[in-house]
């Protein structure tokens, strides 16, 4: 099989644990309410990594951090962009959270020339303002504004004979998003934690020279506007036991088209520079990631999942296991 089938196989491992999940869950939950009841599991009682996408509307203590590195294999056809991103934050007061986002990677092509090594993506700034705390016993979640900042820090064009170099966009970007969590009691007295992520982003433009991420060729020059983003994913966790958690995600986003301009000077003085205007067309995604989370203490965990985005208008499919150390001091 290939690495691809070998990851697929252990999405649906996981998606077949979530509906064996479904199935059971009645079975536990079909006993006595008052029963239930009095085995109410207590929220100190669940211990969570956090699901694979979602992002916590939660902040941090003041003086508290969180490190949470991803190490992760995004696969589609004839490409393999192994990477690592770490969630590293910090609670300056009870109600706001900064940060930032380090990212890392390497692409492998399948007849084509690999990555000439492991580089800097683009970095991301992060700061989250919690507006609403969730109180047990009330119907209103947990709610947090969020702003990203991502820094055009990763290599993006002037790529000669190594596109794969390519780790970046070479455009700020700005993201604003609303994160929501709340927690339900099942029948059975387990807790069900639930998140919702909404945000958009807005890209600046690129200047572009020669080969890059937007597919220009060598003798290019001009300017790449990346499309705007719009994005929601809503996530649930099962408290099995205090220590094991089932989770899955489910994601929508949609890219405005992306637009590149310019012109193709192939230096020959014969040859009048050819005008270039390219525009990606709009794309559309959806996808999943069942996981599976396990915390040895309240503090650290470790969280095993698949992404798999199953296609869409204008998008590609891939397949992005991972794994993910959470720890909170």
């Amino acid at each position: 099989m290939s690495r691809i089938d070998n990851a697929k196989g252990a999405a649906c491992w996981l998606c077949h644990g979530a509906w064996l999940l479904a199935l059971v869950a009645p079975l536990a939950m079909a006993q006595d309410v008052t029963t239930a009841a009095l085995q109410r599991q207590s929220r100190d009682d669940a211990w969570w990594t956090g699901p694979m996408l979602a992002n916590s509307a939660e902040t941090l203590p003041p003086g508290h951090i969180l490190v949470e590195p991803y190490v992760y294999d995004a696969m589609s056809h004839k490409v393999d962009a192994f990477g690592s991103r770490a969630y590293v934050l910090y609670g300056v007061t009870d109600d706001f959270t900064v940060g930032f986002i380090p990212i890392i990677g390497y692409n492998r092509v399948s007849g084509g020339p690999n990555s000439s090594g492991i580089r800097l993506g683009d970095q991301i700034l992060q700061a989250q303002y919690r507006l609403i705390r969730y109180h047990e016993g009330s119907w209103v979640p947990t709610v947090s504004l969020m702003l990203q900042q991502a820094l055009p820090t990763g290599r993006y064009d002037r790529l000669g004979s190594r596109p794969a170099n390519g780790m970046g966009r070479g455009a700020y970007a700005t993201t604003l998003g609303v994160n929501a969590q709340s927690y339900f009691w099942m029948p059975n007295g387990r807790i069900l934690r639930m998140r919702l992520n909404v945000s958009g982003t807005v890209a600046g433009h690129a200047d572009v020279d020669g080969v890059s991420v937007y597919g220009t060729g060598p003798s290019f020059r001009g300017r790449a506007h990346p499309g705007n983003n719009f994005y929601v994913d809503t996530s649930l966790e099962y408290s099995l036991t205090t220590r094991w958690v089932l989770a899955m995600d489910l994601l929508y986003s949609h890219n405005d088209s992306t637009h590149v301009t310019g012109i193709d000077d192939s230096l020959d003085p014969a040859t009048l520079p050819l005008p270039v205007r390219v525009d990606s067309g709009s794309s559309d995604t959806v996808g999943f990631a069942p996981a599976v989370e396990y915390s040895w203490t309240p503090n650290i965990g470790v969280l095993l999942g698949v992404r798999v985005l199953a296609g869409g208008h204008n998008t590609r499919r891939s397949v992005t296991p991972a794994i993910a150390i959470n720890y909170v001091h």
